[in-house]
């Protein structure tokens, strides 16, 4: 598959009703207008929207947009993912975005894979080259790891392991994400590593995402966005500048693309890209 240099792409996930069928139907028929490099659909704790992460690459494939599913490896066994990724292939899809993943509530067994390095080595056993490989990073480090030294160790494993390219967690400090790069290249790391955009679409939605991913709010975004309590439409406005200027800068000081999680809808993604001119 082709390198991904300046490549613009999209996120999704499984919708579990009606409603959120009928919903992302809607925001993919809007966002392909933007003619995206690919789009990732998300997979649930545990494989817990194995199906629904199927069936949405299957649709999306059939409208036409390229698709990138998500493989968690966490609570998998070597002949379930085995199928999972001849699934894929029946289906066309040559590109994957293969993570560690959470264990589903509950749940004590991890399966026999421990890391995101593990799923990787195990994609280029079973498929070679046919897949083009993403893997996550964190420019903030994850919340899990010990030390940022360690957090690098684990990015450089997946990428030795034969990963082409990145995506990171979303971020509002630009400096966090060159520093990132900066680390890996000072250890030969040289894939794309494309930065991941949130638009935002509440206070307290980011907040709460932040909480759980390790993602940093700067104070001053998050004092801001208090001060304007529950209006709505000022937050959206305040955080489409923000959000549009961080790519701006991002894109004029050479990131490789940009990768947006969408939370399935188009508006606020829609609206910064046609800010940015692309």
């Amino acid at each position: 598959m082709a390198g991904r240099e300046g490549a613009f792409s999209f996120e999704f996930f499984p919708p579990r009703t009606p409603e959120g069928v009928a919903k992302l139907r809607a925001a993919r028929s809007q966002l392909a207008q933007l003619r995206p490099a690919f789009c990732s659909v998300t997979f649930g704790a545990g494989g817990s929207t194995r199906e629904g992460t199927l069936e949405t690459v299957r649709e999306m494939l059939g409208e036409g947009l390229p698709s990138a599913p998500h493989i968690s490896c966490i609570g998998g066994s070597r002949q379930s993912l085995r199928d999972v990724l001849t699934q894929y292939r029946s289906h066309g899809v040559d590109h994957v975005v293969a993570l560690r993943g959470d264990l589903p509530s509950g749940s004590v067994e991890a399966g026999e894979f421990r890391y995101a390095s593990d799923l990787v080595t195990f994609i280029r056993e079973e498929a070679a080259a046919h897949f083009h490989v993403d893997v996550a990073c964190y420019p903030e480090y994850h919340p899990q790891a010990r030390s940022p030294h360690e957090d690098l160790d684990h990015f450089e494993r997946k990428v030795r392991a034969g990963a082409d390219s990145a995506i990171t967690q979303y971020f509002f400090n630009r400096d966090a994400y060159w520093s990132f790069v900066d680390a890996c290249a000072a250890r030969g790391i040289s894939i794309p590593i494309v930065p991941g955009i949130m638009p935002i679409h509440s206070a307290a939605r980011l907040a709460r995402f932040s909480d759980a991913c390790g993602a940093e709010i700067p104070r001053w975004i998050r004092r801001k966005l208090e001060a304007f309590g529950d209006d709505t439409p000022s937050i959206r406005a305040f955080g489409l500048d923000v959000v549009t200027d961080l790519c701006a800068k991002l894109l004029e000081e050479g990131a490789p693309g940009l990768h947006f999680y969408t939370l399935n809808t188009a508006g606020l993604t829609t609206t910064i890209w046609q800010r940015l001119g692309l």
